[in-house]
């Protein structure tokens, strides 16, 4: 039974998230429907992920494994699972025969997220659902000087939801940058594994002190606090991307 490693990218706005769920359509489903259709109708197998995104969140370098009864080649196998998704905001950009033993999630060294902001007056047309629109300028130096009291071994409790299922708020973060790039500001972040919306609740935080109304020395105390309640509100999916992996 041969196992396939996947590179995938999604518009996230149409489905409840990367993993099945009883409350609607998942990436997830979407992609295990399209390999049952390439096998013909037969008993649907599971594709793992290596990030499992929220509802509306994005990606450019999704990460997945599946086992598959019979063997494809690869070329193949990538013409025919985008034929299925054709209707989908789902594509599959790459497919590579994998190890027996490779593991999509558990594998995984680090994992890549860029978060979007729009900062301009005029909201998206193009870019509607792809970006968090901020109609105001903000100080990207400041925010990139704060950023950097997040990074290292800490405590996340106060960047963490509330239903986070993660057995530990300790967490890495080896990356945490922050870019203008013309009209965007862009927030990068690297590590081994993240909590339950923490990329979103640190993009939600230094965006205060874009705007001002938050210095670093806040965002420490925040940090500080493992407290939810101490940091800076949760911004939207809609600017959130799943970047890639290091294996």
């Amino acid at each position: 039974m041969p196992r396939y490693r996947l590179t995938l990218e999604y518009h996230g706005g149409p489905y409840v998230g990367w993993q099945r769920q009883e409350s609607g359509r998942s990436v997830q489903q979407a992609v295990e429907e399209a390999v049952a259709a390439m096998l013909g109708g037969a008993e649907m197998p599971t594709v793992f992920a290596a990030g499992r995104t929220d509802a509306g969140v994005h990606a450019r370098g999704q990460v997945a494994h599946v086992d598959l009864p019979k063997d494809f080649a690869p070329e193949r196998l990538l013409t025919g699972l985008n034929f299925h998704l054709r209707l989908e905001p789902v594509s599959v950009l790459g497919i590579a025969y994998a190890a027996p033993d490779f593991n999509a999630r558990l594998d995984a060294r680090a994992r890549w997220y860029l978060y979007r902001i729009l900062t301009r007056h005029p909201p998206p047309s193009i870019e509607a659902g792809l970006v968090w629109h901020v109609p105001v300028a903000l100080d990207a130096e400041a925010m990139q000087q704060a950023a950097q009291t997040l990074i290292g071994h800490h405590d996340f409790t106060s960047f963490r939801a509330s239903e986070c299922q993660a057995n530990s708020p300790m967490r890495t973060l080896e990356q945490l940058s922050v870019q203008r790039q013309g009209a965007e500001i862009h927030i990068t972040a690297r590590a081994r594994s993240f909590l339950h919306h923490q990329v979103r609740n640190m993009a939600g935080t230094l965006k205060l002190v874009g705007e001002g109304k938050w210095q670093a020395g806040d965002v420490a105390a925040a940090l500080a606090a493992r407290d939810r309640r101490a940091a800076g509100p949760t911004a939207p999916p809609d600017g959130l991307y799943f970047m890639g992996v290091d294996y």
